[in-house]
């Protein structure tokens, strides 16, 4: 008597590899790769990179001192975002250094900055203007690196993205009138190292 194969259904169905979760790219705060800036005289400024929130453009967390926002405006497309740096006059430019150092590397490209000092010049500044004012004045119109300027020459500088200030000295009429006319150069962020007090006041009780 023959008898049929017996077919026995498998208690389990076939293995399916499950797929692997992806995790969310975060977006660079600056689309395209980062074009390295040029050497500059002033020391270099080693730091590891921070990615920055997409929502956010470019907020830099500087260290070692920790940023503390100023008091915040009524949200206005016209007006940057303000990013206050606590810092004595003599660590100012460090700090303001350090913050170019984070901008770079969460994506700004270079030619995003503008950096101003109240007091003693940027070495980069103080060298490239040794070859003549012209010479010096054309590089911020190329555009295709961070640009240092004297804080007393602020009506010369061209808004940038990114404006930063380093209130590294002369705590008077310079800084109550250059850190106004920054506010203005910046489309989109502003920052400013040095002592909260006299930035607040220079900016005035509305920042």
């Amino acid at each position: 008597m023959l008898q049929e194969p017996q077919i026995h259904e498998s208690a389990q169905g076939p293995r399916v590899t499950p797929a692997a979760g992806r995790t969310a790219q975060t977006p660079r705060p600056v689309p395209g790769p980062r074009s390295a800036a040029s050497p500059r005289p002033g020391r270099p400024v080693p730091g590891p990179a921070r990615p920055t929130p997409p929502a956010q453009r470019a907020h830099p967390a500087p260290a070692p001192v920790a940023p503390t926002s100023a008091p915040s405006r009524p949200e206005n497309r016209s007006e940057p975002q303000l990013q206050l740096i606590p810092a004595p006059a003599g660590g100012a430019l460090d700090a303001a250094e350090e913050a170019v150092d984070l901008l770079l590397e969460s994506g700004r490209a270079p030619g995003d900055i503008l950096v101003l000092t109240t007091g003693e010049q940027h070495p980069w500044a103080a060298h490239e203007l040794s070859f003549g004012d012209a010479a010096y004045w054309a590089q911020q119109d190329a555009g295709d690196d961070v640009f240092f300027a004297d804080a007393s020459a602020v009506d010369r500088a061209k808004p940038r993205p990114v404006v930063v200030v380093a209130v590294n000295g002369d705590a008077g009429d310079t800084v109550a009138r250059a850190l106004p006319v920054a506010r203005d150069r910046a489309a989109a962020l502003l920052i400013v190292c040095g002592d909260p007090q006299t930035i607040n006041s220079a900016l005035g009780a509305g920042v």
